[in-house]
C-alpha cells in the first residue's frame, strides 16, 4: 500500500522561523536534520519535499464557469502542509511507525497519513 505522509509543521520549531529555531540547542537542531535524513533514506520512500510557507499558496475554485483565486491556503495557515513524502509500505502500522520518527510529529506538529487510492 502506498502512503502520503503529510507534514504539518503547527507550533514545532524549523530554520523558517528563526526566533523558534534559535531556542533550540545546536544539537536538538542537528538532531532534527539527521531525523529528516533517516526518514528520506528509508526503504519504500519515494518522494519527499518540503514546500514554501502557506502563505504562498494560491487557492482556486470555480463557482458558476468563473475562476476565483483567493491567496493563501484552504485552510489555517497554522495548519497547512509543509511538507509530504510517500511511502510504499506493508501496512498502515508502518506507516505509523515511520510517520512517528518525523521530528515534527515530536515537536509540536503533526503528520497525517493517507493512503493512495489502488487501481
Amino acid at each position: 500500500m502506498k502512503y502520503l505522509l503529510m507534514i504539518h509543521y503547527i507550533d514545532a520549531p524549523t530554520p523558517r522561523d528563526p526566533e523558534a529555531w534559535a531556542r533550540l540547542s545546536e544539537e536538538e537542531q542537528q538532531s532534527v536534520f539527521a531525523g529528516y535524513q533517516a526518514v528520506s533514506q528509508t526503504p519504500g520512500v519515494t518522494s519527499s519535499g518540503q514546500l514554501q510557507p502557506p502563505e504562498a499558496a494560491a487557492t482556486v475554485r470555480v463557482v458558476d464557469g468563473e475562476t476565483q483565486l483567493t491567496e493563501g491556503p484552504v485552510g489555517s495557515p497554522k495548519e497547512a502542509v509543509n511538507g509530504y513524502l510517500a511511502y510504499e509500505a506493508d501496512n498502515l502500522d508502518a506507516a505509523i511507525e515511520l510517520a512517528a520518527r518525523i521530528p515534527t510529529a515530536r515537536m509540536g506538529g503533526a503528520v497525517e497519513i493517507r493512503p493512495f487510492v489502488e487501481g
